[in-house]
């Protein structure tokens, strides 16, 4: 099981699947330019980060898998520290479908 943030990122970059997805008026986007919707996406691990000794240090990552085959990312801080201005992140996430792969399946 991988334990931090770090530990996560550097596995994709190994992989080469370290597409960050953002979010933008539309929906996310990919490192292409590529704009998806929620039922385009499929998240297949759900990462939570807390920080020892600074709450503001707690963050999730969101492992995203997209119709079209690629996997990459979107990372957000737990709550009041979230990082995006509106709620639109927060609605967008909760519409995309889960469906929580083991680590195993994922980085074999």
């Amino acid at each position: 099981m991988m334990t931090t943030l770090t530990s996560v990122l550097e596995k994709l970059r190994i992989r080469q699947q370290d597409n960050e997805f953002k979010i933008a008026t539309e929906g996310f986007t990919a490192p292409s330019g590529k704009m998806y919707k929620p039922d385009e996406l499929l998240i297949i691990k759900t990462y939570r980060f807390e920080g020892d000794s600074d709450p503001s240090d707690s963050s999730v990552l969101y492992l995203i898998e997209a119709n079209d085959g690629l996997v990459g990312y979107s990372l957000d801080a737990y709550g009041v520290y979230s990082n995006h201005e509106d709620d639109n992140y927060d609605e967008f996430i909760r519409k995309i479908p889960v469906n929580e792969r083991d680590e195993q399946e994922i980085f074999v």
